[in-house]
């Protein structure tokens, strides 16, 4: 293996090899832009005629580094800047926790044709990399800073200053993060489509009022566990951004039905909808969405505690193209809820993944009524007391494929019969 190595090596130092002979350098440049950074850094390596065409600058257009994230460090990234300068459109960092503001100071400054910006995870990024991108990088369209625990109101004032064709940013778990930064970016980037901010536990009404007036385009809006938000946000979002097709309200606990309902006047585009936790939600908000979004197909309602069978029928009947549903601790549906749902158009042709996690009053009957969703891939029944071997053996033989996930305890161990050994040990006796 190592001697046809060294041979192939020899044949490609050779600064006339064949195939540098027959291809001219654009053609060959145009087949290195097909290739990863590994396969790109390997090309580098063959003969000095490839390192110069593998490390030209528009071969690294996009880069992807969270292959190398325990390794790259500060000096890789100005490498980088330095090799692709203008070129650069994309660069991935998500998870290199070593990359600090002095980096990505430089990155800014090199690579202003910067489009799209993952930094998820890197966690000693501050607001100096945000006003340094806002100062040099005007086409920037995507930013990722989840987990960037060190980015404030500054940065997305930043943004908000010198990036306007800001599509999609996520600052996720970015909990410094208020609603005077959230307010300065929605007065300066009204082309947001995509705003993710689960775990930002300051941000309030004021907030997401002003975002929905001033970004009407949004399709994509994640508020997991912002528990400030009440039924006015919503509202806003609602009557603003008729585009919604994603939206993520878990662990929004002050919400009720009003959300629901003005969600199923105004935003019929709705595909994904996430409203786990949200306790105070009843069947008749799920009976509002279920008559107009029709294109819903994929909803979280765990821990919507009210909701009984009547919003399985509502939802079974008015959302056809149903694919994900997540019903854990719902503890109020029955077998005749599923019964309903797998009766339902979505159940024979769409239906991929159930989960019932601790619903204490489903028993097998709610399997056999589910032997008709021919592409139910994976079914959860984690804690369902009722449930047992043998109705999923049942439910396995007609759906051969499916995965189920469930917990059965071990039998308990019949008492010891005769001998003279003590019932209980000292401790217990003790105790």
């Amino acid at each position: 293996m190592k001697q046809s190595y060294v041979q192939l090596r020899r044949v490609f130092m050779e600064e006339e090899a064949l195939i540098n002979k027959k291809l001219p350098k654009e053609l060959l440049l145009r087949i290195f832009s097909c290739l990863d950074v590994v396969s790109l850094c390997r090309c580098a390596q063959v003969s000095k005629a490839w390192n110069v065409l593998a490390l030209d600058g528009s071969n690294w257009q996009r880069i992807d580094l969270f292959d190398f994230q325990r390794d790259v460090e500060g000096p890789v990234i100005e490498n980088i800047s330095r090799r692709c300068g203008g070129f650069l459109r994309k660069l991935s960092l998500k998870g290199c926790q070593s990359i600090a503001d002095g980096s990505m100071k430089l990155f800014a400054q090199l690579c202003h044709n910067v489009e799209d910006l993952n930094l998820n995870l890197c966690k000693n990024i501050g607001d100096s990399t945000c006003q340094a991108l806002s100062k040099h990088c005007p086409k920037l369209q995507r930013i990722d800073l989840g987990s960037c625990c060190e980015i404030t109101d500054n940065s997305l004032k930043a943004l908000s200053d010198g990036c306007p064709a800001l599509t999609h940013l996520n600052i996720a778990w970015c909990d410094s993060i208020t609603h005077f930064g959230v307010e300065a970016l929605a007065h300066g980037c009204p082309k947001l489509r995509s705003f993710m901010c689960s775990g930002c536990v300051q941000l309030n009404d004021a907030a997401i009022r002003v975002l929905a007036e001033h970004c009407p385009n949004l399709e994509v809006v994640n508020l997991f566990g912002c528990n400030l938000v009440t039924d006015e946000a919503v509202h806003k979002l609602a009557e603003n951004c008729h585009g919604l097709h994603y939206l993520c309200l878990s662990g929004c606990t002050l919400l009720t039905d009003a959300s629901l309902i003005i969600l199923a006047q105004q935003c019929h585009l709705l595909s994904t909808l996430e409203v786990a936790g949200c306790s105070q939600f009843t069947d008749t908000g799920f009976q509002a969405l279920a008559r107009s979004c029709r294109l819903l197909e994929k909803m979280d309602l765990e821990e919507c505690i009210l909701i009984t069978d009547t919003t399985l029928m509502h939802l079974g009947m008015g959302c056809p193209r149903l694919e994900k549903l997540s019903l854990s601790h719902c503890e109020l549906i029955t077998d005749e809820g599923i019964r309903h749902l797998g009766m339902s158009p979505c159940a024979a042709e769409n239906l991929t993944v159930l989960e019932l996690d601790n619903c204490p009053l489903i028993t097998d009957a709610s399997l056999d009524n589910l032997v008709s969703c021919h592409n139910l891939q994976r079914i959860e029944l984690y804690d369902c007391q009722l449930i047992t071997h043998t109705g999923i053996r049942r439910l396995r033989s007609n759906l051969p494929n499916i995965l189920v996930h469930a917990y059965f305890a071990p039998a308990t161990p019949p008492p010891a019969v005769g001998g003279t050994r003590q019932r209980y040990c000292r401790c217990c006796v003790i105790l």
